[in-house]
């Protein structure tokens, strides 16, 4: 075995792929360690153990390289056209369902007018400290991490700011360190307005998830959310239905408040996919509150979030999905 052999042995079983460019020159060992799927404090322990291990081997001198060839995280936006259909608490489950499964996912509130994610998330007194200039996301339910202007105002406080205000908050919730985070969902807040304008104009999400309720009147507004997007170029995932009938706990009766099959039907006749339906249930409402996302539970709930969370991430993996 060569002694550059040796030395990539080594350094391969400490940093793996991270680390490239080895070589070995009389007693000098010279590399480049790329930390852009790193956060500090890893960054810190493999640069020690790399420098510490090769001192041990015999090297004379340890020159290490820090390069970051970063990829900006792919964004996910939810929306609907109005408030009060569901969509931050699916923004929620969807994460902590796309973590499940596998996938590096990232949480962002971007309601800034009425954040709720930091007690969906279940850390409504954690507050995310900053590196440099910028955030670092606090971990929340299912290890998502996450970050919320509500994370940053005073509790209870309003939030009383004009757009551009609002947008620049909204770019320090996004351009913030996600370190391995590949995925970004963003919680969208209703109807299609300056914010909306800003995230899309800075922050061009990959694709959107339309959310509405059964009825009518939610459907013609989940509609202008999908017009809106459409005219700013960015492809339609797929419609979701929430509160898509309620099971009597007592009869088992089903009933459907809100109609049933609106937003399938709705999906069918505008050509977009239809992603799934929610029920109407009180066990979503009391798991939310608790901050433990039903996403994480076994029952028909969690896995009705899970089929939504595949047809998504089915999406993103695909050749029709935009590559940047």
């Amino acid at each position: 075995m060569t002694e550059l052999d040796r030395y990539s042995q080594l350094v391969f079983a400490i940093a793996g792929p991270q680390a490239t460019g080895l070589k070995v020159d009389a007693g000098a060992v010279s590399m480049m360690l790329d930390v852009s799927e790193m956060t500090t404090d890893e960054r810190v322990q493999i640069e020690a153990k790399l420098r510490n291990a090769c001192e041990q081997a015999g090297a004379q001198s340890v020159r290490i390289m820090l390069t970051a060839e970063r990829v900006a995280p792919r964004i996910i936006a939810v929306a609907s056209g109005k408030g009060g259909v569901g969509k931050s608490t699916l923004s929620t489950n969807l994460a902590v369902a796309m973590k499940l499964a596998g996938r590096s996912v990232g949480l962002v509130d971007a309601d800034i007018y009425g954040p709720s994610q930091p007690r969906l998330m279940g850390a409504e007194n954690s507050r995310p400290e900053a590196e440099g200039k910028k955030l670092i996301p606090v971990m929340g339910a299912g290890e998502v991490p996450f970050l919320s202007m509500g994370q940053l105002a005073k509790p209870g406080q309003a939030i009383a700011w004009r757009g551009p205000m609002a947008g620049n908050a909204l770019s320090q919730l996004v351009d913030a360190h996600w370190g391995k985070v590949r995925d970004i969902i963003v919680d969208m807040p209703p109807g299609t307005g300056d914010i909306q304008l800003s995230m899309i104009q800075k922050h061009k999400p990959m694709g959107a998830v339309i959310i509405s309720t059964p009825q009518d009147l939610a459907l013609m507004d989940a509609t202008r959310a999908i017009g809106f997007f459409d005219t700013a170029k960015v492809p339609i995932i797929g419609l979701v239905e929430n509160m898509a009938g309620y099971v009597c706990p007592h009869c088992g009766e089903m009933s459907n408040p809100f109609g049933t099959g609106g937003a399938e039907a709705a999906a069918v006749e505008l050509g977009i996919p239809f992603l799934g339906r929610i029920p109407l249930d009180i066990d979503i409402r009391l798991a939310s509150d608790a901050g433990t996302p039903p996403a994480l539970g076994n029952g028909p709930i969690a896995r009705a979030y899970a089929d939504i969370a595949r047809h998504v991430i089915d999406w993103i993996d695909s050749p029709k999905a935009p590559t940047a």
